[in-house]
């Protein structure tokens, strides 16, 4: 996963004219276009006629290989159409303005070929006249792009409450992972295929970010527990100071302050653990780890 991460990205810097400045503005075009005409047509679905459906792409109808990327998904109601639109194109924007155009067309354009691999596969195990690929998942995965890249960012919900994109990004991650648990629970493994591979397209640009993450979540655990030790080790050695009558002994030849009032004593940074040692063992003692 690494490795092809790393390609992704030394192919899109080696190819910079596989862009489409703006994109995200023709996919929501597209997709107001195709809403608007299904709402007027009373005999007519414009959404029937650029959906993807394997069957009849196999007979000739090529072009909805590619004009079912705007065919909207099922938003409910005209508001949620409109909000869920808003919000794609922001993040679509936002995504395209920080990797640049390439990165982030490859990053679409690879959803929609996995899209499309799922969808045959989907079509040929199943109803090859049914409907079986749409770019939701996609599009729905351009949050946790936006999340992974600004943790931090804040969102109105309700335009009211202010939640940060990370805690948002994992609701959105729990509603790709229920979606796939539903539709495997309902015996439909195979459409559990779009879910999916929007989440392994995401993965693919992202693995490095994410493992990075999570070695610095480690790294900080790690010292979290080593000034935790530092801090028990220190109170033991209190308590032992006001048992034994003395602040400081030398872990090698056991010299304390009380008994050496004019020797200086220093304590180790690279033993592991709240070691003392005198002037002439400090630099001359074997480590404790």
């Amino acid at each position: 996963m690494q490795t092809l991460s790393k390609w992704l990205s030394r192919f899109c810097y080696n190819h910079p004219k596989l862009s489409v400045p703006g994109l995200m503005k023709y996919i929501v075009i597209g997709n107001v276009f195709v809403y608007l005409m299904d709402l007027v047509s009373r005999q007519f679905s414009l959404s029937s006629l650029l959906c993807f459906v394997p069957g009849a792409i196999l007979q000739g109808q090529v072009w909805r290989l590619f004009t079912f990327v705007f065919v909207p998904t099922n938003y409910g109601n005209p508001l949620f159409f409109v909000l869920f639109l808003f919000c794609y194109y922001s993040l679509g924007t936002q995504l395209e303005q920080i990797w640049g155009s390439t990165r982030f067309t490859v990053y679409y354009g690879l959803g929609v070929v996995l899209n499309i691999l799922s969808g045959f596969v989907i079509g040929f195990a199943g109803n090859m006249g049914a409907v079986t690929a749409d770019m939701y998942y996609v599009n729905l995965s351009l949050f946790l792009a936006f999340a992974t890249l600004f943790p931090d960012a804040q969102f109105l919900v309700m335009y009211i409450i202010p939640v940060k994109a990370k805690w948002l990004a994992w609701l959105d991650a729990a509603l790709f992972a229920f979606d796939i648990f539903a539709r495997i629970g309902a015996g439909q493994y195979l459409m559990a295929l779009l879910p999916v591979v929007a989440i392994f397209n995401y993965l693919l640009f992202f693995w490095d970010d994410l493992m990075s993450a999570a070695g610095q979540g480690r790294a900080q655990a790690k010292r979290h527990r080593q000034v935790t030790r530092r801090t028990v080790d220190l109170n033991a050695a209190r308590r032992q100071v006001e048992r034994q009558g003395y602040l400081h002994k030398c872990a090698v030849c056991g010299a304390t302050d009380a008994t050496h009032p004019n020797t200086e004593f220093r304590y180790c940074s690279k033993c592991e653990g709240y070691y003392c040692y005198c002037a002439e063992h400090i630099n001359n003692h074997v480590h404790v780890q």
